[in-house]
């Protein structure tokens, strides 16, 4: 079993910051929704609340902080789809897409949300 449940993210403002995540989690895989007035969220598949899902909630004080969240590329071709999903979407490349030391796989983007949420996608087998 996975043990990877959910996100909650905060984000300072539906209407700037959502159009981004609209883009971003579908590419994601995470395509379905349930969203109520407090919260958006976009689930994978599965049935909830088994199913792994990223939630969005909006706080006006929301800072971004040096935390990071990482997802899993089945190619280096999917990272590459990701990264351009990214670029379009009015995220920041940070880092790549590009082969990293970590190991002779390692493949991977680091990019920040339009508030500065910092995310990893990589791919990698060994």
């Amino acid at each position: 079993m996975n043990p990877f449940g959910h996100i909650d993210l905060r984000v300072p403002s539906f209407a700037e910051y959502l159009p981004f995540y609209e883009k971003l989690l579908p590419a994601l895989g995470f395509t379905r929704t349930f969203h109520s007035t407090e919260w958006r969220v976009f689930a994978a598949d599965g049935e909830l609340p088994q199913a792994a899902y990223f939630a969005i909630t909006e706080d006006p004080d929301h800072r971004p902080n040096k935390n990071m969240i990482g997802f899993w590329a089945a190619s280096p071709q999917e990272v590459d789809r990701i990264t351009a999903v990214v670029r379009e979407s009015g995220g920041k490349i940070t880092s790549g897409p590009q082969h990293f030391p970590i190991s002779p796989s390692y493949y991977a983007v680091f990019f920040e949300d339009p508030c500065g949420n910092a995310y990893e996608v990589t791919y990698r087998i060994d």
